[in-house]
C-alpha cells in the first residue's frame, strides 16, 4: 500500500484533549477503511503566518499513514467537512524516516539549549 505523511490544522479554541481527540477519530477513520496509521505526533498550538478564518493560531497534527488511496481520499474528504479542521495537507511519500518528525527534533533541540 503507498505511504502517506499527514498533517492538519485545529481551530485555535479547542482545548488539547479535544485536539488529540481529532487524531484519533481521522485514525479511526483510517483504520476503518482498510488503512494503518504507523505514527502521530501533537506539535501543540502554533502562531500562523496569516489568519485563517479569522484564527491567528492553530492546533497542529502529523500521521504517517500506509493506507489505499480511498482510505486516504475519504478521511480528507471528512476533514475537509469538519468545522474543527482549518487546513490539511497529504503527502505520498516513497518510505518513512525512522525515530520524531523535524518539528519534534527541533523542539527537543530548544528545550536542551534552555537548561
Amino acid at each position: 500500500m503507498p505511504l502517506y505523511e499527514h498533517v492538519f490544522i485545529g481551530r485555535q479554541d479547542l482545548s488539547n484533549a479535544q485536539a488529540e481527540g481529532l487524531i484519533d477519530h481521522f485514525r479511526n477513520v483510517l483504520e476503518e477503511n482498510g488503512g494503518k496509521v504507523l505514527h502521530t505526533e501533537y506539535w501543540g498550538l502554533k502562531t500562523m503566518a496569516y489568519k485563517i478564518k479569522k484564527n491567528r493560531k492553530g492546533h497542529y497534527a502529523y500521521m504517517r499513514t500506509d493506507a489505499p488511496a480511498e482510505a486516504v481520499q475519504e478521511m480528507e474528504r471528512l476533514m475537509r467537512l469538519h468545522d474543527d479542521v482549518l487546513r490539511v495537507l497529504t503527502v505520498r511519500v516513497e518510505e518513512h524516516e525512522e525515530g520524531p518528525s523535524v518539528m519534534m527534533q527541533s523542539r527537543e533541540r530548544h528545550s536542551d539549549r534552555r537548561r
